[in-house]
């Protein structure tokens, strides 16, 4: 599948600690946008951050490295992007699902059908 002009950026904030069903929530949702049909997910590890409770998550002190801030990010177009959303916010407890209007210029992949 490939994807150019208007899309949705759907960003994802969570804890890195955060669980779903015991497992990482993360992952878990990586796999439902795998399930899903986007066009890709990528999973950022924060160095420090913190979120709407103002807890303090860092590298910098040993005993806070093990919760670390964690961004999972997906482009897709606007009808599989709103359509996810009802599944996020079930899945996510603390944290922050935002998304943004973008422009996709170029989206492939060498060998995929077109």
């Amino acid at each position: 599948m490939r994807i150019e002009g208007p899309a949705l950026l759907l960003r994802v904030f969570v804890g890195e600690s955060d669980k779903w069903q015991g497992k990482n929530l993360y992952l878990a949702i990586v796999e439902l946008f795998r399930q899903r049909g986007l066009a890709g997910a990528t999973v950022l590890r924060g160095i420090e951050g913190f979120g709407a409770k103002q807890h303090r998550h860092t590298t910098r002190i040993l005993s806070l490295s093990l919760d670390l801030p964690i961004v999972i990010e997906a482009v897709d177009r606007e009808e599989k992007v709103r359509a996810i959303l009802p599944d996020l916010d079930r899945m996510v407890g603390d944290g922050l699902i935002v998304v943004q209007p973008v422009e996709v210029v170029t989206h492939r992949s060498d060998g995929a059908p077109e």
